[in-house]
């Protein structure tokens, strides 16, 4: 009876131990806490007017301005400008050029807002800088594309020449033919 005393006694203890390690291992873990800190506030838009306005220059404004904007900053219209001649609700990147024509001058392609970037060539679009509403101009290339092309720009890298855009999806010799003449990669490594 002895014995049975013993082995019952080892037999609870051994089940007390079991169930100490079950609890243990199944405790939450405790770490740290978690410290949020405040996100960055975007950074204000370096932008640069000329052509027909009153004060041209570089001129800081706040993300998601637009080209009207731009020209108030530049101290509006000058006496010649072609109001007609530029998008003023094209939204603004950082780096951008808006050049506002005089009433008869003759237009030189893509120098507009729509189409100044960065390092620029004149006319051309850089596709290492340019952004989506910059892109979706180009003959051929819509918003879906012009996303996937600022996409596969952030994964990838920039493009080398001008011929890597064909690695992005859904652009091929077609589309590379009509754009091959109006892009640049002056912004890239």
């Amino acid at each position: 009876m002895r014995n049975n005393l013993i082995y019952l006694g080892f037999g609870v203890l051994a089940g007390l131990l079991s169930s100490a390690l079950i609890l243990l291992a199944a405790a939450p873990p405790r770490s740290s806490p978690i410290t949020l800190l405040p996100t960055a506030a975007p950074s204000d838009l370096a932008i640069f007017v000329s052509g027909a306005v009153q004060s041209p220059g570089v001129f800081e404004l706040p993300p998601g301005s637009r080209v009207e904007s731009a020209i108030q900053a530049a101290g509006g219209w000058g006496a010649n400008a072609d109001y007609e001649a530029i998008n003023l609700a094209a939204l603004l990147s950082d780096g951008q050029r808006v050049y506002v024509k005089a009433i008869g001058e003759q237009p030189v392609a893509q120098t507009d807002i729509e189409r100044s970037t960065p390092l620029e060539l004149p006319g051309l679009i850089d596709i290492n800088t340019a952004s989506a509403e910059q892109l979706d101009e180009l003959p051929g290339i819509g918003p879906a594309k012009a996303a996937e092309i600022i996409a596969y720009r952030q994964k990838n890298g920039a493009f080398d020449k001008i011929e890597d855009i064909q690695s992005v999806s859904g652009i091929g010799p077609a589309i590379f033919e009509q754009i091959q003449d109006l892009i640049t990669v002056t912004g890239g490594s």
